[in-house]
Parts: structure tokens; C-alpha cells; sequence
């Protein structure tokens, strides 16, 4: 099968680039710049392993010349999830938001046109902003229809197909007007099985079936081209799957199909532990177990009512025979944290954080990945940052055919 030239944006340190090239696809051009940052630690990192001299690669995407970057089949790329609002300039149409990066997608969209289009966001996309839930996920969904793509969506969470992380994450996968897979879609997307059987996620993250068709056509969705109108008023229950097809659009709540094998922090943890990673101070340690147990506190409002927050307790330890939590930006360090890991080391029994090395095979990485000369709170900031590789290799393998 030939494979795909791609283009990735906020490359981190390779995760699209790693699953890709592993079922088989080339990267033609990339881009890595960390904002408000002297030492660019993920992109020495992505050149410490990629051979490119790509112009771009570590230079701020606002300052890009779009008309520059190279013709490819694939985009990809995991972006912050910002405000997406638009307003309109005079003459010039629509403008997004200054430094909103979804722009910067949009505009290399809308010079190259390539084939397909893959992106991962936080699942939150969906419902943001709180004021206007689903208006960010509807402002791309407009950008993408005038550009001539279809577009699915699905909420992957890695541990519930075996992967050994909880990791929930959006990624949505757009195909251009004459691909072969949008005259699949323009074809079976009415079909009740489409988003079980037939969409672009349903081999590789299998679902539960159910052959309910939920297709909503309202006029909000009528006018998803016009992408002032969707910033300014437009407001919508995005379910964990759904596509746009046109103006017909279908969303609804799936459930993992998965009985494969599942791969639990136990499974991936270090031999030999270095003597830093070590929590024996007794006053830490009850500081890290107060902080993951359960509280409600009376807190006052700025208004001068009072309500009462609570939050549930978190494990302590973390056990090792489930898939880790969601990997953080501050993960690791001896400093006690609600939603850092703590674990009982099962060779010593004595409690610890969890390795950068550990953290990246976690995450889907080579042990060591990030071992390129960057301090270890950076190490385990790019992995906050970085996707599942595994996923990715999924994804690339439906792409290949």
C-alpha cells in the first residue's frame, strides 16, 4: 500500500511522528515551538531522534510562510484547546482569535488541501466554552466544511483498549471532497452501523453495537458554513462520537468493545530504581496521603455566600494491577501532589515516584526517548504533553489502507 506524505504541527517529541512511521508513513515536514521558552528541550529532543533539516521545525507557527510548507497527503497534530471565537474584519472576512494555533492549522489547510486530516485535542474540546458548550468544536467543524472535508470524531481513552494509561483524548479525522474516504462516507454515513462498522475509528477501537441512527438536522447545523454565525450563537451537545457529513450531522454516546490484552502500570515498571525517586520522609509521606484523601470545606464566595466544595479520595498507593492515571505536566518530584503518582515500589516496599523512563513507556514511548540532555521536570512535561503512541500506530494502520 503506498503510503501517506505528512505535515506535523506541535510536534512535541514525536508521538504522531513515532505511530506513523511505525505503520509505515513519511514525515515530509514538521514544526516544534515551545512559547516563553530560551532552551527548546522537546525540539532537541525531536531532532535528537529525526534526521530532518526541515526549515521550520523550531520556529513559532504564526511566523511560518504557509506557502512554503511542503504538498502532503496527512496533517496532523495535537494543539491547545483555546478560544476559537472569530470575528469579522471588514473586507478580509473572518479572523480568528490572535494567537489561537487553530488558525495557523486553518490557514495550511485552506493554501495545501491535503487528502486527510488528523488532530487530537482534550475531550473538553466538545463542551467548551462553559458559557457556550460545544461552540470551539463547532467553529472547526465550519472551518473544515468550507474547505470541502467530512469530518468524524471519537473519544478514545487509551486504557479501555489495552493501553497502559487513562488517557482520554478527542481526535477527529477529516477527509477532502474525491478521497476514497469521503465517497465512503458520502455513501454509508446514513447507514445505521456507519460510526460501529464503517467510520474511520470503528476497526481499530471497536464499540459495543447498537444500530440507532441519530442523525439531527437543525438549523444550526444548516448553517455550519457560516462560521461567524456558529462563534456567535451557535451552541451544541457533542456526544463521544459523531460526524458531519454536508450539513447532516450525528452524534452519539459509544461504549469500548475491547478483550484484548490489558496493560497495567505493574507491567512497565523499572528494575532498578535510582535512590532519588525514593519518598521516606515520614512527614511527606502523610502529606501526600492527606492530599489524596477525601475533603469538604466550606469556601465563601467573592459574592459573600458560602457553599461547600468536597472532592473523593484518590488512591494510595497507586495500584499497580490497573493502567496508570493520566500522566501531568508536574509529574514526578518528591513535592506531595493530589494527581501526581505515588507508588509502592514492589522490590523495596518502600513508596516512590514514578521514573521519566517509566512515565514514557507509559505513554507509549522507548524508555529514555527523553534522555537527550533536558532536566527531568522536562522530561516529564513533554510527556504530560505527548499523545499515546500506540493509538496513533492504530490510526496510521487504517490510513494505510
Amino acid at each position: 500500500m503506498p503510503k501517506l506524505k505528512v505535515v506535523e504541527l506541535f510536534a512535541g517529541v514525536g508521538g504522531f511522528r513515532l505511530g506513523l512511521e511505525k505503520s509505515g508513513h513519511k514525515t515530509v515536514w514538521a514544526n516544534q515551538w515551545e512559547p516563553k521558552t530560551k532552551v527548546q528541550h522537546a525540539f532537541d529532543c525531536y531532532s535528537a531522534h529525526f534526521d530532518d533539516s526541515f526549515k521550520d521545525l523550531n520556529t513559532d507557527i504564526n511566523e511560518v510562510d504557509y506557502t512554503k510548507v511542503p504538498n502532503h497527503d496527512l496533517l496532523v497534530g495535537g494543539f491547545p484547546c483555546q478560544d476559537y471565537s472569530v470575528a469579522t474584519v471588514q473586507a478580509q472576512g473572518i479572523e480568528g482569535k490572535k494567537g489561537v494555533l487553530w488558525w495557523a492549522i486553518e490557514k495550511i489547510l485552506r493554501e495545501k488541501r491535503p487528502k486527510y486530516v488528523l488532530l487530537e485535542n482534550v475531550d473538553r474540546l466538545l463542551r467548551s466554552p462553559t458559557q457556550q458548550r460545544g461552540r470551539d468544536f463547532g467553529v472547526i467543524l465550519s472551518c473544515l466544511h468550507n474547505l470541502g472535508y467530512c469530518v468524524e470524531w471519537r473519544v478514545v481513552n487509551a486504557a479501555e483498549y489495552g493501553f497502559p494509561q487513562k488517557r482520554r483524548r478527542t481526535f477527529f479525522f477529516a477527509a477532502q471532497k474525491g478521497t476514497k474516504w469521503y465517497k465512503n462516507m458520502e455513501k454509508r454515513h446514513l447507514e445505521p452501523d456507519f460510526i460501529h462498522n464503517k467510520g474511520f475509528f470503528s476497526d481499530e477501537f471497536k464499540v459495543k453495537q447498537d444500530n440507532t441512527l441519530e442523525i439531527n438536522l437543525f438549523d444550526e447545523v444548516k448553517n455550519i458554513a457560516d462560521t461567524q454565525s456558529i462563534s456567535d450563537t451557535f451552541s451544541y451537545h457533542f456526544l463521544n462520537s459523531g460526524f458531519l457529513f454536508n450539513t447532516t450531522i450525528s452524534t452519539k454516546k459509544v461504549f469500548p468493545d475491547y478483550n484484548g490484552k490489558q496493560t497495567v502500570l505493574g507491567d512497565i515498571l523499572d528494575k532498578t530504581v535510582d535512590d532519588k525517586y525514593f519518598v521516606r520522609d515520614e512527614a511527606q509521606i502523610w502529606k501526600w496521603k492527606e492530599l489524596k484523601g477525601a475533603k469538604k470545606r466550606k469556601v465563601k464566595r467573592k459574592d459573600g455566600g458560602t457553599f461547600f466544595y468536597s472532592e473523593g479520595s484518590m488512591p494510595f498507593p497507586e495500584p499497580l494491577e490497573a493502567p496508570a492515571r493520566t500522566i501531568i505536566t508536574s509529574e514526578g518530584g518528591q513535592t506531595p501532589s493530589r494527581f501526581k503518582h505515588i507508588i509502592m515500589d514492589p522490590k523495596k516496599n518502600e513508596y516512590r515516584t514514578l521514573t521519566p523512563d517509566e512515565v514514557e513507556k507509559i505513554c507509549g514511548f522507548p524508555a529514555g526517548w527523553t534522555n537527550t540532555g533536558m532536566p527531568d521536570n522536562w522530561r516529564y512535561f513533554c510527556m504530560g504533553n505527548a499523545l499515546v503512541v500506540g493509538l496513533i500506530e492504530k490510526m496510521g494502520k487504517t490510513l494505510l489502507n
